[in-house]
């Protein structure tokens, strides 16, 4: 570590993210979040792209970050090893004062990380060997990753208690430090509102909507399922709409489209900004009827915008603070039917501001990683 560091700024390097801004995925969309905001406070950000995913080929800066486009493997199988092998050989370089790893795939070479004499920090976003699409091989390489993470990483930032409490279980682990996602609220309508929503055949409060990419742990299945057992006075009154796509092709994604298309779902592709706004805040339901997530961003923005919400009851979705009734059973069409129709026919109003400033705030949330940032530098 360089002994001049209190003279200068803190050099971070952050990689595990496909990229910012504007990028599809919970990981890119906290990581769009929390940065400029620790850049504002003085820290030396440089974070690590992957080429397709971002607009620019070449380095660029975002919001006082600079973003290093670094190229990587489309194949699924390979593109967080071949593009983390990359970062590591570019941070030998830059020799940074403490290297940022997001996700237990890109963790699995923290012990490398730590050979180039920065301190390692991972923050562990969800068990991602839980995902439907991992084979044997993958789901044993994720979780050797999330091992050699919270075994080599000088702290674990977890995102959820209910992470926390795995890793000490497993690991025997006392370097977590609980910092959970956040979310921003805002109050002002996009611009062109009315035209956007047209565009995509929807009309305000008059519409289901879930986000997310086309992965089976999403429960977009099922969601479309359980929409189609929805009487037929509310499936004429509301639409059902998503907001997402696949990351890569595959069987499971192009049956969920042909799903979609016969049940007259409305797809709206990726979206994001200004577009992503006027879809959130306008619906009239948001739903999430996941399998498995770390603390889903989707869901927190839903709450910026007090949306009524039915979410499956998975540790990660039932750790946020939401009354008994939004949660219906994991994998259980008929129980998110009823669940979906009954949150319908409710008018009660929504409120969840406090939850979103107690618990999700990202100011305080970058204040808590600054002091993480600053015990490991000194």
């Amino acid at each position: 570590m360089d002994e001049n560091i209190a003279n200068r700024p803190i050099r971070i390097a952050v990689l595990g993210t496909r990229g910012i801004p504007d990028v599809q995925g919970g990981i890119e969309t906290h990581c769009q979040h929390l940065f400029p905001r620790l850049a504002k406070m003085g820290f030396e950000i440089t974070l690590f792209a992957r080429k397709g995913y971002v607009t620019n080929d070449d380095p660029y800066e975002y919001q006082g970050i600079h973003v290093v486009p670094l190229k990587c493997s489309r194949k699924t199988s390979l593109e967080t090893i071949m593009h983390t092998l990359r970062c590591w050989r570019a941070v030998r370089k830059m020799r940074p004062d403490i290297v940022h790893i997001h996700a237990i795939g890109p963790a699995m070479f923290a012990p490398l990380f730590r050979m180039t004499g920065a301190k390692v920090i991972y923050t562990h976003h969800g068990q991602d060997y839980m995902r439907a699409k991992w084979g044997k091989f993958a789901k044993f390489t994720l979780k050797t990753g999330e091992r050699l993470g919270t075994k080599f990483s000088h702290r674990i930032i977890v995102i959820s208690t209910y992470i926390q409490d795995l890793l000490k279980k497993m690991y025997k682990t006392n370097r977590t430090v609980l910092i959970r996602n956040g979310v921003e609220i805002r109050t002002d309508a996009p611009k062109d509102e009315a035209i956007t929503l047209a565009h995509f055949g929807l009309e305000p409060q008059k519409y289901i909507l879930a986000c997310g990419r086309f992965v089976e742990e999403k429960g977009f299945h099922d969601l479309i399922a359980a929409y189609a057992k929805l009487p037929a006075e509310l499936q004429q009154q509301y639409k059902l709409a998503i907001a997402g796509r696949p990351d890569h092709k595959s069987a499971y994604s192009q049956k969920l489209v042909e799903q979609a298309e016969k049940a007259n779902v409305v797809l709206t592709g990726f979206i994001s900004g200004d577009t992503l706004c006027a879809v959130q805040r306008n619906a009239r339901l948001f739903c999430i009827p996941s399998y498995h997530e770390g603390l889903p961003i989707a869901l927190l923005e839903a709450l910026s915008y007090n949306l009524d919400v039915v979410a499956s009851d998975i540790p990660a979705n039932t750790e946020v603070p939401l009354p008994r009734d939004c949660f219906a059973k994991k994998g259980d069409v008929d129980d998110l039917a009823k669940t979906i129709a009954a949150h319908l026919a409710s008018e009660k109003p929504n409120d969840y501001s406090s939850i979103i400033h107690e618990y999700y705030d990202w100011d305080k949330i970058a204040e808590q990683t600054a002091v993480v940032y600053r015990e490991l530098a000194k």
